[in-house]
């Protein structure tokens, strides 16, 4: 062979392999990225308003990608609202439907025939870890991170012992480690943000050379409103709360902004779907200490925190995928926490386990700047003490109960977002057909009746917040705990 074709032939080879190589690299799987942030709200966000909390690098995400006004929680609250995105089903089938303690540690558990996102990621040869805050079962039950497809933990496992920012101890897979410095009960030494942080990153670039699924539970902005450093907030003419919560809400932005400098880094931004969310709408009542500085509710929606209407269940949420999700986007069309499992199922290619069920239809043609997936309704319940309440969206139409023996509240959201008129008297077909959607909505459960709650989860809660109440006295750290990790 002649020098000129044998390096023709060897150049050809060399392109063969390196478009093979490029066409591998195109066809991998996505990494599925999903951040829930703890109580933080639309009204906090710069991208949604805000004008005294910076939010620099959410607003950045918001202008690289798309920003949603109408995307849904599982329900209004901490564990049942994660557990519906891990799940895949609304809170009328999720086997987690309200806050339900257990002592000495941890919520109810996911039971083991249920089917988990972390399963399916699993299953289609995924990574998977998950970090900030579990609540979803301890680790001697069905619901451990790692009997539910997490590989790797690192946290707080249960949503009591999350209330401290500076606790004692935190859990590295299910092994405890004291943290120095911290009594679990006021600003001290170790700030838990900063560990979590500094794991998930050091995981990320680990694992970047394969597909990973990663859920990201950050425990800031929920109270207690406590932070290391009140930064650019310090010499604000606010209260000390005040401060603290604008510094946490800054913090969670600083942190996903290293978060996207890290995919982009690695090299592998353009490969991965991030979603970042709140976990329930508005936490603050609009003439309480934060609601009132913050302007929370300036969207004009009804309603906060524990309850049914659009306040409490709309919440901040970005897409963020560069090359896939359009930038600059915003859209009103709704969605709910539950299409996120179907979604990972299509993206992946995924064959769930036997048992899976999803509420949800996946949203990968509307991510892509498509319409949403048609439906016939939206549901939420959600058990708080001894009066569930329940909501459905339908078309145009919101229903609300307050309770299985209070009346059907209606309105129709196409002019009225705000909830400001009850239609129920006037459309009597409108409040049978969400009476209808209430009985076939809500699968039955022992531990969530619709007229109570049991004496069993009252009697569990109240075990649970007493071993809360004595050893946050002692302050007391597991037996067993590690010394914390130098390295």
């Amino acid at each position: 062979m002649r020098l000129n074709d044998l390096l023709l032939t060897m150049g050809l080879s060399a392109t063969l392999c390196l478009s093979t190589e490029a066409t591998a690299s195109e066809k991998r799987t996505p990494n599925f990225v999903f951040v829930l942030s703890d109580d933080i709200a639309q009204g906090d966000l710069g991208c949604y308003g805000q004008t005294q909390i910076q939010t620099p690098r959410l607003d950045q995400m918001a202008g690289e990608g798309t920003r949603f006004l109408q995307a849904y929680c599982g329900t209004s609250v901490c564990a049942p609202s994660r557990a519906s995105f891990f799940t895949g089903l609304h809170s009328g089938h999720c086997p987690i439907r309200g806050n339900y303690e257990v002592p000495p540690e941890g919520q109810l558990p996911l039971p083991t025939e249920t089917v988990t996102i972390a399963e399916v990621a699993k299953s289609a040869g995924y990574a998977t870890a998950t970090f900030g805050k579990w609540g979803m079962g301890f680790f001697d039950t069905s619901g451990s991170p790692a009997r539910q497809g997490v590989d790797h933990f690192f946290g707080y496992n249960c949503q009591r012992h999350a209330h401290s920012y500076f606790p004692t101890y935190l859990f590295n897979d299910d092994i405890p480690f004291a943290l120095p410095g911290n009594d679990g009960q006021s600003v001290g030494e170790t700030y838990a943000q900063e560990l979590i942080q500094r794991d998930m990153i050091s995981w990320l670039r680990s694992h970047a050379h394969e597909p990973f699924f990663l859920f990201y539970a950050i425990t800031l902005p929920h109270g207690r409103h406590e932070i290391d450093d009140y930064g650019i907030y310090k010499d604000k003419p606010w209260t000390p709360k005040q401060k603290a919560y604008a510094a946490q809400v800054t913090r969670v932005d600083t942190d996903m902004g290293e978060l996207m400098d890290t995919l982009r880094d690695l090299g592998i931004a353009q490969n991965t779907l991030v979603l970042f969310s709140g976990d329930n709408g508005s936490s603050f009542h609009p003439e309480s200490e934060i609601g009132k500085r913050f302007d929370q509710a300036s969207n004009g929606l009804r309603g906060y925190k524990r309850g049914m209407y659009e306040g409490a269940l709309r919440q901040a949420a970005l897409a963020w995928w560069p090359g896939t999700v359009p930038a600059g986007r915003v859209d009103d069309q709704p969605w709910a926490f539950w299409d996120l499992l179907p979604t990972f199922v299509e993206l992946a290619h995924a064959a769930p386990p036997a048992g899976y069920e999803t509420d949800g239809h996946s949203l990968v043609r509307y991510l892509e700047g498509g319409p949403a997936p048609n439906r016939p309704y939206f549901y939420w319940e959600l058990h708080l003490g001894n009066r569930p309440v329940q909501a459905t969206r339908f078309g145009r139409w919101k229903a609300v109960r307050n309770g299985i023996d209070r009346p059907v509240e209606l309105y129709d959201l196409s002019l009225d977002p705000g909830e400001s008129t009850d239609l129920a008297g006037r459309e009597p077909e409108q409040v049978e057909r969400a009476n209808a959607i209430f009985q076939e909505a809500h699968r039955l459960d022992s531990n969530w009746p619709l007229d109570r709650r049991t004496d069993e989860h009252t009697e569990s809660a109240k075990k649970a917040w007493e071993t809360k109440r004595r050893r946050d006295r002692e302050h007391w750290v597991p037996p067993h705990a590690r010394p914390f990790p130098t390295d």
